[in-house]
């Protein structure tokens, strides 16, 4: 029953969106303010409904409920039970985002019944001079944050990176962050939708009203000993699977891909493919699907083997 699954995109407008997901990806949206297309989720009331094949309309919850280790994998099937552990997206960042971070496991479990949030960005597209903030310029301690914080000098102490296409970040839980204005990117990140806001540039909606702030939990939150080794260099070799990420919540790896290539499946795990540029056509078991520039799609654990094929393509190799 199992095959190469896509999942409908579950569109996401944001006051700081833009119109590139629908422009550079054909997402199926108007808006001019489209923030976030989430691929693959199970976020309470944002579940991925399955897009093709014999199990079009089902839920990837109702998938995992189903075929458990056969989906998963036995040690994430063991780890996490029904819980798919991953959240998948691209963002298009037409202003800054808020200035923010998320708490770990621990943290998450205690106060909100869910995941922590670490994740990682590949950055797909940025326009001249755009940026992201990750960490901070060089040690800062919670006084000293607190400091700034009140004297609302926050971003002097923050760690601001001009980027362009290919670069990717490691952001973990505990550590202050935005996407800046100008930047489209692939997000990978634990099954998680807890931020907290902690500066928000001042700005107000259209009824002059402000978003929430959360400094009184977000405090907590932070891990003023990280080094600042947010920054991911990787090997580009073609047509294999370079290492990018690997951490307890996922493992990231980047593939350029100019031929035909058999993957096998050996990490007891689902596998994700998230096509950041040109296309490739995936297939297994019979089964074939072309996965264009901007969509992705998973393969469930069971399948052990199956083909990628391209003249040209880029792609985000994701596994738990």
């Amino acid at each position: 029953m199992l095959y190469p699954l896509k999942f409908q995109p579950i569109l996401k407008d944001k006051i700081w969106g833009g119109e590139k997901l629908n422009q550079y990806f054909n997402k199926d949206s108007n808006s001019k303010d489209l923030g976030e297309s989430w691929e693959i989720s199970t976020v309470p009331n944002d579940v991925s409904v399955v897009d093709n094949g014999e199990l079009k309309g089902q839920s990837l919850q109702q998938l995992v409920n189903t075929y458990k280790s056969d989906f998963l994998g036995e040690k994430n099937w063991k780890r996490f039970g029904n819980a798919f552990p991953l959240l998948i997206k691209f963002i298009d960042a037409k202003e800054d985002l808020s200035i923010q971070l998320h708490p770990n496991d621990e943290l998450a479990k205690k106060r909100h019944n869910s995941f922590g949030k670490t994740e990682m960005w590949y950055v797909m597209q940025a326009d001249k001079d755009a940026n992201l903030i990750v960490g901070f310029k060089g040690e800062v301690d919670k006084a000293t944050y607190l400091k700034h914080l009140e004297n609302n000098t926050l971003t002097e102490i923050l760690n601001f990176d001009t980027v362009k296409e290919g670069d990717t970040y490691f952001i973990e839980a505990g550590r202050v962050h935005a996407i800046g204005a100008g930047v489209l990117l692939a997000e990978i990140q634990q099954t998680s939708d807890v931020t907290y806001r902690v500066y928000d540039w001042d700005r107000v909606d259209d009824e002059g009203n402000a978003r929430e702030l959360h400094n009184d939990i977000a405090i907590d939150a932070f891990d003023f000993d990280m080094e600042n080794d947010f920054r991911i260099d990787y090997p580009k070799e073609k047509n294999v699977s370079n290492g990018m990420v690997s951490c307890p919540f996922f493992t990231t790896n980047f593939i350029e891909l100019t031929s035909e290539i058999d993957i096998e499946n050996t990490h007891d795990s689902f596998m994700i493919y998230m096509c950041v540029d040109g296309d490739v056509e995936v297939s297994a078991a019979g089964f074939s699907e072309r996965i264009p520039k901007g969509e992705t799609i998973l393969m469930p654990a069971d399948i052990k083997n199956f083909k990628l094929k391209s003249n040209y393509a880029k792609l985000l190799e994701v596994y738990v």
